[in-house]
C-alpha cells in the first residue's frame, strides 16, 4: 500500500510526527501537497479532501492520512493506527494504549509550544499579539517546559525493561516524537533548553540515539526534511526565550 499524507507543503508542523514513522518503517508513501499540481496534487487536492461532502469520516484539518479506503484524521491517531501496522508501537493492548496516552502528552506539549507564539488566535499575526505572546512564553518556559520534559525524562527512568525507550524494550513511535520534540525546542527556545538539559539526561540520549538510526539520519540529511521556520509550530523569536 502506497500512504497518502495530506498536511501543508512549507512546514514541518504535526505532519512531521507521521513522516519521521513512515521514514523509519521504510513505508511507500507520498507528501501530496508538496507534489505538482499537475499530476493531481498540491495544495488543490489537500482542500479538496478537507471540502469533500461524500467522505464518510472527513478530516477536520490537516495533517490526514489516506490508507486505501480509510481516511484518518488527527496525529496522534493516525500514529496509532501506523505504530500497530508497522511495529513501531506494543503488540499488547495495555502498551498501545500507554503509548497512545504518551502521545497524546506530546501533543498537550506542542499545542503549548504554538500558543507560546499566538496566544489569542491563529489567524492573527504574531506581531498583533507580542506582548501577549511575552507573558505566555515566560510561563512556558519557566514552568511548563520543565514540567512536560520532566515527566517524561521519569517516564524514561521508571520503565522497567530499561532500554532507553518510552514504551517497553524497543523503539516505538513516541520515541520519535520525543526525538522531535526535543530538536523543535532546542530551535525555538534554545536558551530554555540549554538551562534544563542537564536535567534531562535521558531525553537526549534518546533524541540522539533516534536520529543516528539509518533511515531516520537519512531522511534528516534529505531534502524531504524541511527545515524549522517561522511559520511552523517551533519557531524562534529571541524575545519569548529566556
Amino acid at each position: 500500500m502506497t500512504y497518502e499524507l495530506y498536511y501543508w507543503p512549507d512546514i514541518q508542523g504535526r505532519g512531521e510526527f507521521i513522516r519521521l514513522l513512515l521514514e523509519e518503517a521504510g513505508a511507500d508513501y507520498v507528501d501530496v501537497a508538496r507534489l505538482p499540481a499537475r499530476q493531481g496534487m498540491g495544495i488543490a487536492a489537500l482542500m479538496r479532501t478537507l471540502d469533500s461532502t461524500t467522505i464518510e469520516h472527513p478530516p477536520f484539518a490537516a495533517p490526514y492520512l489516506r490508507a486505501g479506503e480509510r481516511v484518518i484524521g488527527q496525529t496522534a491517531n493516525i500514529l496509532l493506527f501506523l505504530g500497530a501496522r508497522h511495529g513501531l508501537a506494543p503488540r499488547a493492548e495495555a502498551g498501545r494504549l500507554w503509548a497512545h496516552q504518551l502521545q497524546l502528552t506530546i501533543a498537550d506539549l506542542l499545542t503549548e509550544v504554538h500558543d507560546c507564539h499566538h496566544p489569542i488566535a491563529g489567524g492573527l499575526y504574531y506581531e498583533d499579539q507580542k506582548r501577549e505572546a511575552k507573558r505566555r512564553a515566560a510561563d512556558f518556559t519557566a514552568n511548563r517546559v520543565p514540567k512536560f520534559l520532566g515527566y517524561f525524562e521519569r517516564v524514561l527512568a521508571q520503565n522497567p525493561r530499561r532500554g532507553g525507550y518510552l514504551v517497553g524494550g524497543r523503539l516505538s513511535y513516541v520515541d520519535l516524537s520525543m526525538f522531535q520534540m526535543v530538536a523543535g525546542l532546542r530551535y525555538a527556545f534554545p536558551r530554555t533548553m540549554a538551562r534544563i538539559e542537564p536535567e534531562l539526561p535521558g531525553l537526549l540520549a534518546l533524541h540522539d540515539r533516534a536520529s543516528a538510526r539509518p533511515r531516520i539520519a537519512a531522511y534528516l540529511a534529505s531534502k524531504r526534511r524541511l527545515a524549522f521556520n517561522e511559520d511552523g509550530i517551533f519557531r524562534h523569536y529571541p524575545e519569548l526565550d529566556r
